[in-house]
């Protein structure tokens, strides 16, 4: 027997039949419009014959001790449970609900960069953090908020609201070798405190012999790059910084690029130059090339 009661055959049998239906709505999802439409009509009117027939089962057994009884026996049964939730007869609680979508979401936002993190569960609110490109102001990122919160209101009807709660401040862009490896002391060169660089400024850091560098902050992402424009290489540091699309504009030429990545709107070829970046003890450090 498995821990949740069902012999161990049963269980992969049950889990196989599951995994048979989110492999046939997957290939429905690949149809164009009108086949799917179409699909997913007779996929609910299937369910809803079976809705109304398990509804009637469930009220007639109830309307007997007995019956009830057996009734809850069968509930403890993850298939029949599974059946009945899925037709909306017995419902999870809140929480349970609340994480299932965010484990329905969390693939398509990893394949976007992405992930979300559930923390916890009020009436009517649910409140998350957001990791990788979900967590900024660009359109991308943006998208996968939203995304996150029409699932919840369309799953979970009881939430109403959808609190994103910031991260602590640390770098949108890490360099392998800056993990696992601890680089030499006087390759990292002491910046400014993170209190210091404002939430949608760009800090200007001098450094003896070198280009300098800038330091972007948008929301909980920091990020260093060479105080450089890939145009010209004339300094950034004064250019304009869009935190709600997340650019920062050159002040002399107008070449805009997206402040987390670097990538050049204006211009595909053209790229800021990031720095390894790393905060410590409050403040932050950076080893330009």
């Amino acid at each position: 027997m498995t821990d949740n009661g069902l012999p161990t055959l049963l269980k992969e049998e049950f889990e196989t039949l599951a995994e048979r239906v989110d492999e046939a709505i997957n290939e429905v999802r690949k149809l164009d419009a009108e086949q799917q439409k179409a699909a997913m009509a007779m996929k609910q009117a299937i369910e809803d014959f079976h809705k109304f027939a398990l509804t009637k089962m469930v009220k007639t057994l109830k309307e007997d001790e007995s019956g009830k009884a057996l009734l809850f026996e069968m509930v403890d049964d993850p298939a029949i449970y599974a059946l009945f939730a899925m037709h909306g007869i017995v419902r999870a609680d809140i929480n349970t609900r609340v994480s299932r979508v965010i484990d329905m979401v969390r693939p398509y936002m990893q394949s976007h960069g992405g992930d979300v993190e559930l923390v916890r569960v009020e009436p009517e609110t649910v409140f998350i953090k957001l990791h990788g490109a979900c967590n900024g102001c660009s359109m991308s990122s943006v998208t996968l908020r939203n995304g996150v919160e029409e699932a919840l209101k369309e799953h979970v009807p009881e939430i109403k609201h959808i609190e994103v709660l910031p991260n602590d401040p640390g770098p949108s862009m890490i360099s392998l070798d800056s993990i696992g490896m601890i680089m030499p002391e006087k390759d990292w060169v002491a910046g400014p405190a993170v209190g210091d660089v404002k939430e949608g400024s760009a800090y200007r850091m001098d450094i003896e012999d070198h280009d300098g560098v800038v330091i972007i902050r948008i929301g909980d992402q920091l990020q260093a790059y060479r105080n450089a424009c890939a145009h010209q290489g004339l300094p950034i540091d004064g250019g304009m910084l869009d935190t709600m699309n997340g650019t920062i504009t050159c002040p002399w030429h107008g070449f805009c690029f997206d402040a987390t990545s670097g990538e050049c709107l204006t211009a595909p070829q053209a790229q800021l130059e990031p720095f390894p970046l790393r905060v410590e003890d409050g403040r932050i450090f950076v080893r330009p090339s």
